[in-house]
């Protein structure tokens, strides 16, 4: 009789292999290093049960590829961050996830994205529905041009998801709440959303994107323009969300990703290089380039 392995099992044994990988691996000049000796991802890049599913992804611009062969899981209610050096591709990649990378002309994406079953670059797809299940917070806060009421309705108004006035008004509320945000404008739902500050700003922006219901939360950078005070309630946010929502972040902040992430993925040069629990990243990486990065020896 064949045995069928179940998809945990197939994502373990994948674990396995990278883990082999990184033991079999020859040693490099981290600092040096090239796509050719990069080589496979070590540590475990998947996940036992997983929200979205990235198998050999590529990222070109025009002729010049930015992201070479990244396979990577997130699992239901974790919260992975994305490290690396700027210009090595983790804002390119997580910008893939929901599509944005659509609205640059040059950019062609190829390989195998899921949001559970759901086949993300499907010629069929419509990317407003996508988006609305994969939301995404940007580096910097921009609110629009309305009142703070009028920024969270504007999902739920163009989506359909409310009855009543009554419903968007909950909707209004349960959002600003989640986003730690309703005690601080509950008596000023009225006037504009661009006339809080930075970090009230990014947080109404998280409750917006939140208000259409996401599976997913994609973050890119969301606190490198806050201040100390504003970034400290941005990432007690998160691990309040992550109850709730999957989520990815990509962060120039190690210590960010030391605090709000349960695996941590090192980019380097376009390729994954390794994924792991993040405690085991920052104190015992398996990788010398990820070691090299963490150690500051460059950046």
């Amino acid at each position: 009789m064949q045995v069928v392995n179940t998809p945990i099992q197939e994502n373990e044994k994948l674990n396995a292999k990278s883990d082999k990988v990184a033991r079999e691996k020859p040693k490099t000049d981290p600092i040096n290093g090239s796509h050719a000796n990069v080589g496979e991802t070590v540590g475990k890049p998947f996940a036992k049960h997983p929200k979205m599913t990235m198998r050999n992804v590529d990222v070109f611009y025009g002729d010049k590829q930015a992201i070479y062969d990244v396979s990577l899981d997130i699992g239901k209610h974790e919260v992975v961050a994305m490290i690396g050096p700027s210009g090595c591709g983790k804002s390119t990649f997580l910008r893939c996830l929901n599509r944005m990378n659509d609205t640059i002309d040059i950019c062609k994406v190829k390989g195998e994205i899921k949001l559970e079953e759901l086949d993300v670059y499907h010629p069929k797809q419509d990317v407003v529905p996508l988006r609305a299940r994969v939301g995404m917070v940007f580096q910097k806060p921009n609110p629009f041009p309305k009142s703070i009421y009028d920024n969270v309705a504007y999902g739920p108004r163009i989506h359909g998801l409310f009855e009543r006035k009554t419903d968007l008004d909950e909707i209004v509320e349960n959002s600003l709440r989640r986003a730690s945000l309703w005690e601080e404008v509950k008596d000023r739902l009225h006037s504009p959303g661009t006339g809080l500050s930075g970090g009230q700003q990014q947080r109404l922006c998280i409750a917006r994107t939140i208000a259409v219901s996401p599976e997913v939360i994609l973050m890119d950078e969301p606190c490198s323009a806050l201040d100390p005070i504003a970034t400290a309630k941005i990432e007690e946010l998160i691990a309040e969300l992550s109850k709730k929502f999957t989520i990815a972040i990509v962060t120039h902040s190690m210590q960010q990703a030391a605090r709000v992430s349960h695996r941590t993925a090192y980019f380097h040069m376009g390729k994954l290089v390794e994924v792991n629990d993040t405690k085991r990243v920052f104190t015992n990486p398996q990788h010398k380039l990820t070691e090299a990065y963490i150690t500051g020896r460059f950046g």
